[in-house]
């Protein structure tokens, strides 16, 4: 099992942060504070932090540091829609030492689909019909990111019925289920994201803000917060 299949095993909520910037700076913040995982991006224009990503050469030696930094699941956006997903991007992915990429299904070239090293994950929206998630594990994808709040609504409370959603997701989907956070997510919400059966709390700039500061800030609280659920 690579990195991001050994996390998903564990019988506790896995903490992974999606950097606002391919910083080792933001991501030595997080991990420092006992963040499990790190995400990164490429060729993507972030609704959630504001920011453009261009490609993988950009990031090379950015990309080099994190991984040096720590031994967990360390996983990328590869794109923001068909056009912008490179194959050779995607083949070099294994040499740079990411473990999964992480992308909305309507983003996801079928050529994603065949490269060994990474795993995959994907991510559905609020207009998603969930009734097709039934086939995906048979297409050799390892997760589901359950990006299923509208983006008018990014930054508000955690409701029951998102937490409902979330539990049913994680009883039907047959993959395990990563919750990004559109929400502003806060310490006391989890236990109840706990309860919902989710794999891995996926925390970005809607909590953590774009800082160094308000990454260890975030991550520190809802460390501390998961560590005492257990």
């Amino acid at each position: 099992m690579n990195r991001f299949q050994q996390a998903l095993a564990k019988n506790k909520l896995q903490l992974f942060v999606s950097l606002p910037a391919n910083d080792p700076e933001l991501a030595q913040a997080a991990l420092a504070e006992g963040a499990d995982g790190v995400k990164v991006h490429i060729n993507v224009n972030h609704r959630a932090s504001g920011n453009s990503y261009g490609p993988l050469s950009t990031y090379q030696e950015s990309f080099a540091s994190i991984r040096s930094m720590f031994d967990g699941p360390l996983g990328i956006v590869p794109g923001g829609s068909l056009e912008t997903v490179q194959q050779e991007e995607i083949t070099a992915l294994p040499a740079t030492g990411i473990d999964f990429v992480s992308i909305y299904a309507f983003h996801m070239p079928s050529f994603l689909l065949r490269f060994p090293g990474v795993s995959r994950t994907f991510a559905i929206d609020s207009t998603f019909d969930q009734r097709l998630l039934e086939g995906a594990a048979s297409f050799g994808v390892e997760a589901l990111e359950a990006s299923i709040v509208p983006g008018e609504e990014y930054g508000t409370p955690l409701s029951l019925a998102d937490l409902l959603k979330y539990r049913w997701l994680a009883r039907h989907a047959g993959l395990p289920i990563i919750v990004p956070s559109q929400r502003k997510i806060v310490p006391d919400d989890v236990p109840a994201l706990i309860d919902t059966g989710i794999k891995v709390l996926l925390i970005g700039a809607v909590v953590t803000g774009k800082t160094a500061d308000g990454i260890r800030r975030s991550v520190a609280e809802l460390r501390n917060e998961i560590d005492r659920a257990y």
